[in-house]
């Protein structure tokens, strides 16, 4: 199985909640522990402008790239702006778009970064700038890849920005399980929401998530899956309140990559995010993810 990373995916946000040095703890951690050896990393390339603007307005890349953003839009990213960060994101981007055409070829590939599902077509929030998937989806649509994809957001945060960019499309199906009361408000309506209440354990999340994932593929026959693996559901996540173990996030991964399998459907891994006390607990949730993923590689 494949992985698509560079160093370069770390957004420079310094002393930040959003610890984007895990996408370097991430990928050493995985070539320490031979999940992956550097032969099986490729570096991705930045995203184009027109790729990008499939999905976001003339008038926010511009600004982006120009560093012409207001105060209060840099407020609502909620990351500080730089030149790294815009080529971080691009690149992200590009990431997505690699793993999607890995997947396709494989089965399953990884993007060590991405998943930023809050990022809307004119602005970016919650840590998110430019929504990775949703580029890639129509990339591959464009290029004629696939027809059909779906989202399943396992992020704690509701995927705002999937829902509405997709809202009107019937090619694209959206799926995010999430707490009720946490970040964003409003929520926009996925195709599919399920909202837990604050504190649901391993055996709640998981019910509810088969149940989510069984009707999702009943509905929808999707020719590539993105799967937005985030680590923060879990009970030790600082801007997360739900209370799953490590074993129960390795079980939701399984349980995803079992039941798209067995549809035949290829899967793509985006890490999204991420914010327990311990980097090093994020770092190994986001590892044991792959761990996962490349058991159901072919």
């Amino acid at each position: 199985m494949k992985l698509v990373y560079t160093d370069q995916y770390d957004l420079n946000l310094g002393d930040h909640v959003f610890p984007s040095v895990k996408y370097r703890l991430t990928k050493e951690e995985l070539v320490r522990e031979r999940v992956v050896s550097e032969g099986d990393i490729l570096e991705p390339e930045p995203a184009s402008d027109e790729d990008i603007a499939r999905v976001h307005h003339w008038n926010y890349i511009e600004k982006l790239k120009r560093g012409t953003l207001s105060y209060e839009e840099i407020l609502r990213m909620e990351v500080p702006y730089s030149s790294e960060l815009v080529r971080a994101v691009w690149l992200a981007a590009g990431g997505s778009i690699l793993a999607g055409r890995l997947a396709l070829k494989d089965g399953a590939a990884v993007n060590l970064s991405g998943g930023f599902h809050h990022a809307f077509p004119d602005h970016g929030e919650g840590f998110c700038v430019i929504h990775d998937v949703a580029v890639a989806i129509r990339r591959l649509q464009k290029d004629g890849a696939i027809r059909a994809a779906m989202t399943v957001d396992c992020d704690v945060h509701q995927g705002n920005g999937t829902a509405f960019i997709f809202r009107d499309d019937p090619t694209v199906f959206t799926f995010s399980i999430h707490q009720e009361r946490n970040y964003p408000y409003p929520k926009p309506h996925s195709n599919l929401d399920i909202n837990l209440e604050d504190g649901a354990d391993d055996e709640e999340y998981l019910a509810a998530l088969e149940e989510g994932l069984d009707e999702s593929l009943a509905q929808f026959k999707p020719d590539l899956i993105f799967y937005v693996a985030g680590a923060d559901p879990y009970r030790e996540d600082q801007l997360g309140g739900l209370s799953l173990s490590m074993e129960g996030l390795m079980r939701r991964d399984r349980m995803v990559f079992e039941k798209t399998q067995a549809k035949g459907i290829p899967r793509v891994v985006t890490l999204a995010g991420g914010y327990a006390r311990r980097v090093e607990d994020t770092v190994r949730i986001h590892a044991n993810t792959v761990r996962v993923a490349k058991e159901f590689a072919s």
